[in-house]
């Protein structure tokens, strides 16, 4: 089996995890390499990570190394985390564990797939998103117009200081913070969850990813539209972005830890 290991590189503890995963792959009969940026900070080669071809790809990080290291692979590959960071939900696997779990890879595992979206405008591609898209004005305090529209019909039309479009993957992270449901991952929806909106009936929408959904944005005040926390673009003062259910969904190691309990030790015990 050929894994590559993609570390955090802003910490001396992670990296040096990363070498002990690496030699106990090693060990096991497995061909290990590192993601390029892992590969400088320990001072040798590696491979990058556009040109992903490992059976499993082995994260030590947060959420946002696992985010970044998923937009960067131009076909996924199954990802397993191993949690370096605050809550790190799509982490699986905490330090103390990982390597005995490690060790059994080779004798094979379960993938889980995760659904992504593509954010589209003018018939031009923004982006895909593992976990949200946001939509927020570019100037503090000032609100912007939202109109949704499902299979051609408006179906809502309000002013808020921005919208998060978010996968049930993303249910746990900022749409969870500004008070939208916790999705079952198992779910093919577009979560919308608009934030501090200036209506009492705006409230969390769950839409079908079967669905034609567009979301236009129509304010004096200019807007950006944020992808997973990683990549940022300007949207100007109005325009139309399609949401699509994009047709490579994020891979992840199955570890057989069930959701519900991931929720309960990682979000209701802090």
């Amino acid at each position: 089996m050929k894994a590559l290991i993609v570390s955090r590189i802003d910490n001396e503890a992670a990296l040096r995890f990363a070498e002990t995963i690496r030699s106990t792959l090693e060990s096991v009969g497995c061909v290990v390499s590192y993601d390029s940026d892992t590969a400088a900070a320990l001072h040798t080669t590696g491979d990058p990570l556009e040109n992903a071809t490992a059976g499993v790809v082995i994260v030590v990080g947060g959420d946002g190394t696992i985010l970044r290291t998923i937009q960067q692979m131009r076909n996924p590959a199954p990802i397993l985390g191993i949690n370096w960071g605050e809550v790190g939900f799509l982490a699986d696997l905490e330090q103390t564990e990982a390597l005995d779990y490690i060790r059994k890879l080779p004798m094979g595992f379960s993938v889980e797939e995760r659904m992504r979206i593509s954010l589209v405008r003018d018939n031009q591609s923004l982006g895909v998103a593992l976990n949200e898209a946001l939509i927020v004005t570019t100037r503090p305090a000032k609100m912007l117009r939202f109109s949704i529209i499902v299979d051609g019909v408006m179906a809502e039309q309000f002013r808020a200081d921005g919208l998060l479009i978010s996968t049930p993957t993303g249910s746990t992270a900022y749409a969870m913070s500004a008070g939208g449901p916790i999705v079952d991952p198992r779910i093919q929806g577009f979560l919308l969850v608009p934030l501090a909106p200036y209506l009492l009936s705006a409230r969390p929408h769950l839409i079908s990813s079967n669905r034609h959904l567009e979301i236009r944005v129509d304010s004096a005040k200019p807007a950006n539209l944020v992808i997973d926390g990683q990549q940022t673009f300007e949207l100007g003062t109005e325009g139309s972005i399609r949401i699509i259910r994009n047709d490579k969904p994020a891979l992840f190691v199955d570890i057989r830890r069930n959701f519900f309990e991931k929720v309960d030790r990682k979000l209701r015990r802090l």
